[in-house]
């Protein structure tokens, strides 16, 4: 059957199949547009389809990615959001937007009219490039890199957190940064955002809170602090700790904590923490939007209740 066999064809090149492979395997180009039409078909870029699965399906997208690269021709590679996205790190607002860098003698009239396609032109050494699934893209630390020059802090350093926690870059890659920084637009801003990376933050919204509080005047202690009763069995692990003070901050994404079974071991967790003598805060993403309101909460918090006096340590 041609749908077989264009379906094995597609998986063994990252979800894509082209106009030419389906025409091979038997299809019209009738039915190749009546696929595409009906839905069956996702169309990925001029003469390039995904022929299972639904616009949104991650392996959709990649194949999208991967067609939209291979549109561009030879030298063409993904780069920033695009890049990001292929390597897994976290830290910007989800885009439909493909990046895609070509060779700075790419004539123009090779450009590609999609819309959604953004052709960049960077310049990279021969290290700065990776495959991924098969997909020709900037390295972890190039690409936070580039991606850092053009974001403001809180994003930028949430990038640099995401790729750090992940082990994408290390702390020796990170004091190689400034050099790939040099000369380039925004290189003083981004220069900043590398002092204040920290993988131990585990989501972007973890590491927005711990600038929100670093700007309120009280930094945490610890990130990711580990509390244990005196026999030394753990009792909980805070995002943001305050030990002095015996009090952690929850940073609550939608994701991880939303499942029935999170919920009821984040209760269970909490329970053990408080009757051990610790305060619990939790925030959200719209938490983060507010400047004032994390770090104000966080210091009333840490104010002794002078009807309630403080335990200590």
């Amino acid at each position: 059957m041609p749908l077989e066999l264009i379906s094995q064809v597609a998986a063994g090149q990252g979800g894509m199949v082209t106009t030419g492979q389906a025409l091979a395997a038997g299809l019209s180009r009738d039915q190749v547009r009546q696929l595409w039409r009906s839905g069956r078909w996702t169309r990925l870029a001029r003469g390039c389809f995904a022929p299972y699965g639904k616009p949104t399906d991650p392996l959709v997208n990649r194949a999208r990615i991967r067609a939209a690269v291979a549109s561009l021709g030879p030298g063409a590679f993904a780069v920033l959001d695009t890049a990001m996205e292929l390597h897994g790190i976290a830290g910007l607002r989800r885009s439909s937007a493909v990046h895609v860098s070509v060779p700075v003698d790419q004539p123009r009239s090779q450009r590609h009219s999609d819309p959604l396609l953004v052709v960049h032109q960077l310049t990279v050494s021969a290290g700065d490039i990776v495959r991924v699934a098969g997909t020709p893209v900037t390295s972890p630390l190039r690409t936070v890199t580039d991606v850092i020059l053009r974001q403001s802090r809180y994003p930028a350093v949430s990038v640099l957190d995401s790729a750090l926690n992940a082990g994408l870059i290390t702390a020796e890659d990170l004091a190689m940064a400034p050099a790939l920084l040099r000369g380039r637009r925004g290189a003083v801003a981004a220069r900043g955002y590398l002092v204040e990376a920290d993988g131990r933050s585990q989501s972007p919204l973890e590491s927005r809170s711990r600038l929100r509080c670093v700007d309120g005047g009280v930094p945490p202690d610890e990130l990711q602090l580990e509390v244990r009763d005196e026999d030394g069995h753990l009792l909980g692990i805070g995002d943001l700790g305050w030990r002095a003070a015996r009090l952690i901050a929850e940073a609550d994404g939608g994701g991880p904590h939303s499942t029935p079974d999170a919920l009821f071991a984040d209760r269970r967790r909490q329970n053990r923490l408080i009757n051990a003598g610790w305060r619990i805060l939790r925030f959200t993403w719209a938490d983060t939007l507010r400047p004032d309101y994390i770090p104000w909460t966080v210091r009333q918090a840490m104010t002794p209740n002078p009807t309630h006096p403080s335990t200590g340590c």
